[in-house]
């Protein structure tokens, strides 16, 4: 209980705001609610406890000015505007009543349309970059779980591309894995108060599902997955308001019968993120993978499935034939050729996944299988300063 607070210091506005998402949960009460009492509806929520006003009723409820009942805690929504370069352009902070401040900091979010690849019917033609649920429930969880003793505020940075929402205080269930994996509620809250509020006015899940929706949701928009950065003192979640690779995405509308622990491997393949030795063996049992470590990329079955057949042939290294008709077409032009020129004609068209050294080798097998094997060219340079010709007779 926070002393001195009263009803007073609660926002009418705010109050009226909560009994409308109350009455929308609990559709079986709306008759009744109409004859309950400001204070009956705030005990009935559990936002105030036998009338006394706590701390989860002043974060949600509110009045601006009654945050000194909150010290040290900052009740406070910043929304920052940045520029590709990371350049702030435009920022707004929004204090409590957060249930209303909310709204505010939705409404400042640019979610304009997104227009997917006009060349796949597989897509609608366009979407709102950024799904209202994901945004909202993304915010909700800050305001859930945000460590109020440590004075900072929320943060939503919105960059071009994405949203970053990061709160402070460290993740109580450990690991993303396992919320996903189990998606059911968890036993032990930061803030047990304020997370039953916010159940009551169906601004949070009841049964813990709503990080998993956030994933269900990207998937079903054919999206990156969210991105979770988690560190001692914070949570950082990116929400991505586009295509990162289309192959991914293609694959997700072909395909709606992936598992969902496989979709978020795939969405680490297509960001580049490292994979365990374990996450790789399970994507290539699958055949859903090709490459090396680290360099891996969508395999030919899912190529094939979202119609990228061209795209995957570039990955895949480029049939052999086709490389030793290319080298012989360009001695036959020059008459004589150095390394460097089969260097510069090959080495962009050698797969991405091969490093430097791997396409050094790959030209020198090259040479070897024409000149050894073949014989169709010989070196009249030097081993160090090869000049390749076309073998004549």
């Amino acid at each position: 209980m926070v002393k001195g607070a009263t009803l007073d210091d609660l926002s009418p506005e705010a109050i009226a705001a909560a009994r409308n998402n109350f009455k929308k949960k609990n559709v079986e009460l709306a008759a009744e609610m109409d004859d309950w009492s400001g204070e009956v509806f705030l005990n009935k929520a559990k936002l105030t406890i036998q009338g006394k006003i706590t701390r989860a009723v002043l974060v949600l409820l509110g009045k601006p000015e009654s945050d000194h009942f909150l010290t040290p805690a900052v009740v406070t929504l910043s929304w920052i505007l940045k520029d590709h370069d990371g350049l702030e352009e435009d920022y707004e902070h929004f204090s409590a009543p957060l249930l209303l401040a909310v709204n505010r900091l939705f409404a400042r979010i640019r979610n304009l349309k997104y227009r997917y690849m006009a060349d796949s019917t597989l897509f609608p033609e366009e979407v709102n970059k950024y799904d209202a649920w994901v945004i909202r429930e993304a915010l909700h969880n800050c305001i859930a779980h945000q460590d109020y003793q440590l004075g900072a505020r929320v943060v939503v940075v919105e960059f071009p591309d994405r949203l970053v929402f990061s709160n402070k205080g460290g993740f109580i269930p450990g690991n993303l894995e396992r919320v996903i994996s189990l998606d059911a509620p968890e036993p032990y809250y930061r803030n047990r108060f304020l997370a039953q509020a916010m159940v009551s006015l169906n601004m949070i899940d009841a049964v813990g599902s709503g990080i998993k929706k956030m994933f269900v949701v990207q998937r079903r928009r054919f999206f990156p997955m969210p991105d979770y950065c988690i560190e001692p003192d914070g949570v950082m979640v990116t929400i991505y308001g586009r295509i990162v690779d289309e192959r991914f995405s293609k694959l997700l509308a072909a395909d709606s019968e992936l598992l969902l622990h496989d979709v978020i491997l795939l969405d680490k393949v297509q960001k580049g993120y490292p994979l365990s030795d374990y996450e790789i063996k399970t994507l290539r049992d699958k055949n859903l993978i090709e490459g090396r470590k680290p360099n891996l990329f969508v395999s030919a079955k899912v190529a094939s499935a979202t119609g990228q057949k061209a795209a995957y042939t570039k990955q895949k290294a480029l049939d052999q034939q086709y490389y030793l008709d290319m080298i012989l077409k360009l001695i036959e032009q020059h008459g004589e050729v150095e390394r460097a020129d089969i260097d510069e004609l090959l080495w962009k068209m050698l797969p991405d996944f091969l490093d430097d050294k791997q396409r050094k080798s790959k030209i020198n097998n090259l040479l070897s299988e024409l000149s050894m094997r073949q014989g169709k060219i010989h070196n009249i340079g030097t081993r160090s300063q090869p000049k390749w010709v076309l073998t004549r007779g």
